[in-house]
């Protein structure tokens, strides 16, 4: 059974723009060994649209209010694009660190409920960045341990 999604963003600067996502947006990590952070993020929809070609993917993220939004991220020396009007919300782009852009959007269209992992139980606290509990050791990590 699915019990959430896992998004990955390809840099030029991955390490860049994990600290990006570490120290401006803030987003709770663990790191998965030798400094591969992993994020947390907020619930998720995903939508499919009609396109020309196969595996084109796009990262949004949703905000209550994109000019607060802008606001604190110009008190942060991060420099937003303007904010468009469209049909289904308000939409700023930020660039990262290593040059990619990721949208940033206050929906107006309706949104699902999130959807409820099944199965097994998942940790209610993410593990602090650096944990050296064996979970946060990379798989072969964890087979040498053992030993």
């Amino acid at each position: 059974m699915i019990v959430g999604a896992h998004a990955v963003l390809q840099s030029t600067n991955a390490e860049a723009d994990r600290a990006f996502l570490r120290d401006v947006l803030g987003f709770p990590h663990v790191d998965a060994g030798h400094g591969w952070l992993i994020f947390a993020l907020p619930p998720a929809e995903v939508a499919v649209h009609p396109s020309e070609k196969n595996g084109a993917h796009e990262l949004y993220l949703l905000c209550d209010d994109v000019e607060a939004f802008v606001e604190g991220m110009r008190r942060l020396g991060v420099a937003c694009a303007p904010i468009q009007s469209l049909g289904w919300g308000l939409l700023t782009k930020i660039t990262l660190p290593g040059g990619g852009a990721i949208g940033v959007y206050e929906p107006r269209h309706a949104r699902p409920r999130p959807l409820r992992a099944r199965g097994r139980a998942s940790r209610s606290k993410p593990r602090n960045r650096g944990s050296k509990d064996r979970k946060s050791l990379p798989r072969d990590s964890r087979r040498r341990e053992k030993r």
